[in-house]
């Protein structure tokens, strides 16, 4: 028997305290408990009547008979849908076509353009959708006062405020993604198909329909789906941009429950359930659309190089189209938050705004006591979050990969459970929660930690697990020969080889830590404030300046986490 088999293929034996034998038990229940019991809540709470001073909570169905025969529930659901399929097919339009032009043909920038796709991602959804109002709102949209003096307009050309206006918003915003998932098709898939075809005289857009769309149907039909998750749970447009344009969407339309007075926790859960049900219907689409791809395959044992398509005359247009898809995804709107972070009241650029240009917007947000502890409170949850995050995950991918608990694919799919959470709807499940259990944390940052930790616990799961299947068992088993408990061979083996791994995935939960609004606009009270909750209700309460000002100083300390990260990565010891 090798040493692999006595200490991984086994597990140790009944009645054998040891950390192993501890430690599946243990990480099985803290995942069942960070996201099955917030399950249970949910579906609890969404029979319950709200409890107006002291009195209520009965069961009922009063919220369900409400969610399934109220008239506006259609339309409800046919803007949440429309809403989604419409970000889905921008996104990803913009996002294949882009990956098409830097993975299959000569354009120039190309590669400049590879190593800029992840900026946009910096930048957080609700600062993304405010920038663009500033840029097409139809009285203050800055592109809108440009056209209409151009054109001789009596009005802004384009309305933000519509439901057109948050597809192009939330499509732009995820278009990078939807760039990365294709780029890293394109970038696999044989090219000698497609070089047959023009050997054959065939033309190179009809290449691009009949040939390479075809070959990669199954990534295009999971790039869709993840698109349009998206879609359906994001919060940010549609409380920014739908509400004020009279569009209701599930996400606004449970946020509105929650904060209306009383506060109807049941009602926002009736809803919360049909918007459970649309996420899990992608994933279970998107699991199926990834399972059987095997009459797709492009890539064998034989190698291949992929011969550039020539645009001829062609290559400097579509990289002037490259270059103004940045400027419109990241210049513009950076552009203009600072420019209106240094204004008094906002104006549009002339001769007489930047005489008025100051920095007073910036010494007020750092000066507010209740903007500077949401500073802090940002910091110490994204810190903390993350930390937890990576260290819970590491225990927990080693316990899937390594061992042969029975239990090991339960614990898997538990800790990706949160996957199907919408943000708003794990906001909702853990105020009701911790409503309901004698536990008193909710409005405050334990709360906010627990909602952190619970949504962003997938993330490290995959992190943790795809460094750790690159580590050969060896090198544990040559420790465990030495007499190394499995503690030390985990902290002093383990941890330092999926070290760049683990600090990937920390650099992702800080960003998206301190970005996040869908759960924490739920679940904060006084004292418990973080900047993506202090820029929405600066928003709502008309301070557009301090906002800007505020969302600038966001993403450059979000730029700095990253390029401190890339730093750090690049060190010796951490290229493996």
């Amino acid at each position: 028997m090798t040493v692999a088999d006595s200490t991984f293929a086994r597990w140790p034996r009944a009645g054998r305290l040891t950390p192993q034998a501890l430690l599946s038990p243990l990480a099985a229940a803290l995942a069942a408990y960070l996201t099955l019991v917030p399950l249970g809540f949910l579906l609890y709470g969404s029979f319950l009547t709200p409890i107006i001073r002291g009195e209520g909570g009965t069961a009922t169905v009063q919220h369900y008979l409400k969610v399934y025969t109220d008239p506006t529930s259609l339309p409800l659901l046919g803007n949440s849908l429309a809403f989604a399929a419409g970000t889905a097919v921008v996104a990803f339009t913009i996002g294949a076509l882009l990956a098409w032009v830097t993975e299959r043909t000569n354009t120039p920038l190309r590669g400049l353009f590879s190593s800029l796709s992840l900026v946009p991602l910096i930048i957080p959804g609700i600062l993304f959708s405010l920038s663009w109002i500033f840029l097409l709102s139809p009285r203050i949209g800055l592109l809108n006062l440009v056209l209409r003096r151009a054109l001789g307009l009596e009005g802004g050309p384009f309305n933000i405020f519509s439901l057109g206006g948050m597809i192009w918003v939330e499509g732009l915003h995820w278009s990078p993604l939807a760039y990365l998932m294709m780029a890293a098709s394109f970038r696999s898939m044989d090219p000698a198909l497609e070089e047959s075809a023009i050997i054959a005289g065939v033309r190179p857009l009809l290449v691009f329909w009949r040939i390479t769309l075809r070959l990669g149907l199954p990534t295009i039909i999971s790039v869709f789906l993840v698109l349009f998750l998206r879609g359906i749970e994001t919060f940010e447009v549609p409380a920014i941009i739908g509400l004020p344009a009279g569009i209701p969407v599930f996400t606004s339309r449970i946020y509105l429950a929650v904060k209306g007075y009383p506060s109807d926790l049941g009602l926002a859960g009736a809803y919360s359930t049909i918007l459970l049900l649309l996420s899990l219907g992608s994933i279970a689409l998107y699991a199926r659309a990834t399972r059987q791809v095997a009459s797709y395959t492009t890539i064998t044992s034989r190698g291949f190089r992929p011969r550039p398509l020539d645009l001829g005359r062609w290559r400097y247009p579509v990289a002037a189209l490259m270059v103004g898809y940045l400027v419109l995804i990241v210049v513009l709107p950076v552009l203009v938050l600072l420019w209106n972070s240094l204004l008094p009241f906002y104006r549009p650029p002339s001769s007489q705004a930047v005489a008025l240009l100051t920095l007073q917007n910036y010494a007020a947000v750092l000066t507010l006591p209740h903007i500077r502890r949401a500073m802090t409170n940002s910091l110490l949850l994204s810190l903390g979050s993350a930390t937890i995050v990576m260290a819970l995950t590491a225990v927990i991918a080693w316990i899937v990969v390594r061992t042969r608990w029975r239990g090991r694919g339960l614990l898997d799919q538990m800790a990706s459970l949160p996957l199907v959470f919408p943000g708003i709807v794990l906001g909702v499940a853990l105020a009701r929660t911790y409503l309901t259990l004698p536990v008193p944390i909710y409005g405050t940052l334990w709360i906010l930690l627990i909602a952190y930790i619970t949504r962003y616990l997938p993330y490290g799961v995959r992190a943790s697990s795809a460094g750790l299947l690159q580590i050969h068992r060896e090198l544990e088993e040559a420790a465990e020969v030495s007499g190394a408990s499995w503690w030390r061979r985990f902290v002093r083996v383990v941890v330092p080889l999926l070290g760049p791994g683990l600090l990937a995935g920390w650099i992702y939960v800080v960003i998206v830590s301190a970005r996040e609004l869908s759960s924490s606009i739920l679940l904060w009270g006084p004292g418990s404030e973080v900047l993506s909750v202090v820029i929405f209700e600066l928003w709502q309460s008309g301070h557009a300046q301090e906002l800007a000002a505020l969302g600038s100083l966001l993403i450059a300390m979000l730029v700095l986490v990253i390029a401190a990260g890339r730093r750090f990565l690049r060190l010796p010891g951490l290229q493996y």
